[in-house]
């Protein structure tokens, strides 16, 4: 392929579709330089197809783009991208003879956000947990809530990085208290399977507020994650404020894990569209105590930093990063994992 034409690359959401316009850089800062970026609310557009084309539309007329590189969750399945979480069907034969694109290639989208922390600097991120070590090599853990839960590991290598995309948002939730456990009691009462993703997610905390109210045999009056978010961040509602904190334990605790499963001494960066919003929060919650709380564990944890991220463009540029080194789905030939 050529290295100089400018292409397309998206990052699409359950929530937001982001795209942009990138053009292959040379020097090694970055793998793309993103010359114009769009984010689109999914809900207000019928497909991905007609977010694209938009995006294609407000290019100056000059610009040819025949490829484009797109990251999201889900996985391929013959002429679609499969996945709950998106509002909408993405047929790839639908793109491609729409906007003209000749290679459509499809990278998980926390495959490329873990791909595009190579690129972050300090000023582009938040410390959760620091450390006094020296910083280490290794697998760099990138997860995060947002209207699932997704993740991904960053493995250091050359001539370049590779990413592990991960299923570990559907791993069986494991309660660390006794009100976790009850909460857990009530979400499996209609599903026989209770994952992670079912609590750390915009649905998830949701659950929790429902258990909650459930739990302290009051009616729920918030219908949607983002009022649980708020109610929570004015201390208006007692079960939003509490489903919060469990919340927090609960992603500290998780992260702990997925640290000790994949060795991620690199660190940890948190991502996706929850956190940001609850950062004071997250703060000053029992997020840190969870984290650290695995017995003989505790030391090595100790080493591991932990960042909060903006998503941002880093979607976009990681997807694009992927294209280039030639790590990415065929559409018909290669799964790519939700």
């Amino acid at each position: 392929m050529s290295q100089e034409r400018t292409f397309l690359a998206a990052d699409v959401g359950g929530t937001h579709a982001r795209i942009g316009l990138v053009s292959p850089r040379p020097d090694g800062a970055r793998p793309v330089t993103v010359l114009q970026y769009h984010r689109y609310a999914c809900a207000d557009w019928p497909s991905l197809t007609a977010v694209l084309r938009d995006f294609v539309s407000q290019l100056d007329r000059s610009v040819q783009v025949d490829r484009c590189a797109v990251a999201s969750a889900g996985y391929v399945l013959g002429d679609a991208i499969v996945n709950d979480n998106l509002p909408w069907p993405v047929s790839i034969r639908d793109i491609r003879d729409s906007l003209g694109i000749g290679q459509l290639a499809v990278v998980n989208d926390f495959e490329a956000v873990a791909y595009a922390t190579q690129f972050l600097g300090q000023t582009d991120t938040t410390p959760e947990i620091e450390t006094h070590a020296a910083p280490a090599t290794g697998p760099v853990l990138v997860m995060g809530p947002g209207t699932g839960l997704g993740s991904a590991v960053l493995l250091p290598g050359q001539p370049h990085a590779t990413v592990l995309a991960t299923e570990a948002g559907q791993i069986a939730r494991a309660p660390g208290k006794e009100r976790e456990i009850e909460i857990l009691r009530y979400l499996a009462r209609d599903r026989a399977y209770v994952s992670f993703e079912h609590a750390l997610s915009g649905p998830g905390l949701l659950n929790l507020y429902r258990a909650l109210c459930s739990l302290g045999d009051q009616a729920p009056r918030l219908t949607q994650p983002s009022q649980v978010t708020q109610a929570a961040l004015e201390r208006s509602d007692a079960a939003a404020v509490e489903a919060l904190e469990v919340f927090c334990g609960l992603l500290g605790s998780f992260v702990g894990d997925l640290v000790l499963l994949y060795g991620a001494r690199g660190g940890v960066f948190l991502a996706g569209g929850i956190l940001p919003q609850i950062r004071d929060v997250l703060l000053t919650s029992s997020f840190r105590q969870r984290f650290f709380n695995k017995g003989v564990m505790r030391a090595f944890l100790q080493q591991v930093p932990v960042r909060l991220m903006e998503h941002g463009q880093h979607g976009v540029i990681g997807a694009a990063g992927l294209y280039l080194d030639g790590q990415y789905a065929r559409p018909g030939e290669n799964a790519v994992p939700q």
